[in-house]
């Protein structure tokens, strides 16, 4: 694995510090030994989780200067992109957020063994902690790899974003009905698109797109509504669930009543 990560890393255009390398090897023996017991990832041979999980999620750092500011990953599952970045840039300060506490846990047990520091790990849900004063528009960026739909994704990450800053979310290469759809979304919340970011993976034929959302002016309130279902869902697509259809109508039907 440590030859592919070279290898990936350096068609991807980025110097790796010393010891990240060993880091991800360490990371990635962590995964599949707590996988065993903890479902933290359907990819479980070590070559596809260098490229699908840590290639994939190193490409982020390609499109924002990281070093130095503050990151917020929402939903982050086994620490995906979050944990990968901050061991390939580790003077980010990183926030990482899920609803499920054990997978938090395990997130915590893997920074003490990789000696990472300067992580927040909260156990919330994304809807709800953005609410906190402590934690609304308070980050330079937000990120995601999850599987809903752009707009849900912007209402639940946007919040989070100070005016000035970006929510790069990791999409499949083939989204442009998906991004075209949620202009006015992201108008609404404060936002503007911008021109998206694609990068192959390295070692496999698949393209990523991060979408790429400026942070103009704080997001109104009400947003996230109080008391809504819409967790970000982790990268499974089994569990994307009828819950986040049933909120896209509900901001669809939103926008067309405000004008």
């Amino acid at each position: 694995m440590k030859e592919r990560l070279e290898r990936g890393l350096a068609a991807l255009g980025l110097t790796p510090p010393i010891g990240a390398i060993d880091q991800l090897v360490r990371y990635a023996q962590l995964l599949l030994e707590q996988n065993k017991v903890m479902n933290l990832t359907a990819i479980t041979e070590p070559d596809q989780v260098a490229d699908l999980h840590f290639l994939d999620s190193a490409g982020v750092a390609l499109c924002a200067d990281l070093a130095g500011k503050k990151l917020i990953d929402v939903g982050t599952g086994a620490g995906f992109p979050g944990m990968v970045l901050k061991i390939l840039v580790p003077e980010v300060e990183l926030t990482l957020v899920d609803s499920l506490g054990k997978r938090l846990d395990w997130l915590s047990t893997v920074c003490g063994d990789l000696g990472l520091t300067g992580v927040t790990i909260r156990h919330a849900r994304g809807e709800a902690l953005s609410l906190d004063p402590a934690f609304r528009d308070q980050f330079d960026f937000a990120t995601a790899r999850a599987v809903a739909d752009l707009r849900v994704l912007c209402e639940l990450c946007l919040p989070y974003v100070k005016p000035g800053g970006r929510f790069l979310a990791m999409k499949v290469a083939e989204c442009e009905e998906e991004v075209s759809q949620a202009g006015r979304a992201v108008s609404v919340l404060g936002g503007r698109l911008l021109p998206a970011f694609r990068y192959p993976i390295p070692g496999t034929d698949v393209e990523r797109r991060v979408v790429l959302v400026e942070k103009l002016s704080p997001t109104p309130k009400g947003y996230p509504p109080v008391g809504q279902n819409t967790e970000v869902p982790s990268l499974n697509p089994c569990r994307f669930a009828s819950k986040y259809f049933i909120r896209l109508f509900q901001i669809g039907f939103e926008l067309w009543w405000n004008g």
